[in-house]
């Protein structure tokens, strides 16, 4: 008789098709803004910071679809709002896109850089400058982003409202003496 006290109880493991399936509904509740089944599976031990096939964190992910409670409980599950996409984008980034300025305010309450930039050299100032935010351009400067930060092209936040059509943004940085 073989000894198998050392192998696993297929019974009780999961199949990689399971855990696959597993963690796309954990992906959806982030996308979804299920705070509250969230809760539980960080509660339970989920890893904050569980990255899908992009490189989106569930915090990446509940930030750019503008989910202000999801947001909240990863951060106090200790989300690290720093992690990047494959792409270089920040879940502020994501935020100052999609034009969330209350996403925006909870993470940089917990912890994330307003000046942090992706690859390219665009700050969350940047993305909220080019596509007209004023209200996050007003709160990004106010806890200290740069405006004349400049891509690694040379871009300052003033010259993509510009290239973007924002006149919004673009007036209100003139206004700032950028």
């Amino acid at each position: 008789m073989s000894d198998t006290s050392k192998t696993p109880d297929n019974a009780t493991r999961m199949s990689d098709d399971e855990a696959l399936e597993f963690a796309e509904q954990v992906f959806n509740c982030a996308r979804a803004g299920d705070a509250q089944m969230l809760d539980r599976l960080l509660e339970k031990g989920l890893t904050p910071n569980l990255r899908n096939h992009k490189g989106d964190t569930l915090l990446m992910l509940a930030s750019y679809h503008c989910h202000q409670d999801a947001v909240k409980v990863l951060l106090k599950y200790k989300a690290d709002p720093e992690l990047r996409n494959d792409n270089g984008q920040s879940p502020i980034a994501g935020a100052a896109f999609k034009g969330d300025l209350d996403v925006v305010r909870i993470l940089v309450e917990g912890g994330a850089d307003v000046e942090g930039a992706s690859a390219d050299g665009r700050t969350a100032l940047m993305m909220a400058a080019m596509f007209n935010r004023t209200a996050i351009v007003d709160y990004l400067i106010s806890k200290g982003a740069n405006p004349n930060v400049q891509d690694a092209k040379g871009v300052t936040p003033l010259m993509a409202a510009q290239t973007m059509g924002a006149t919004d943004t673009a007036e209100q940085l003139t206004r700032l003496g950028v």
